[in-house]
């Protein structure tokens, strides 16, 4: 079986609600082997846009799929 892996996406988006991203400001960096990579990786991108209220960053996991499933 293979190992999840972990993402840090997000980016600016159109509102304070969060609901849609301004097109062309998506981010996705990974993957990160573990969730601790993960959560310093997303600690290091939040601090950089700490001051812009509208950009949002979230870390996602994937499915960890079987060998014998593909």
């Amino acid at each position: 079986m293979s190992q999840a892996q972990f993402w840090v996406v997000g980016g600016e988006f159109g509102s304070l609600n969060f609901h849609s991203l301004v097109q062309g400001t998506q981010q996705v960096r990974g993957p990160y082997p573990t969730r601790p990579d993960a959560e310093e990786a997303w600690k290091a991108i939040s601090q950089e846009f700490r001051y812009k209220a509208n950009y949002r960053f979230t870390i996602v996991q994937d499915s960890a799929r079987s060998a014998a499933a593909a």
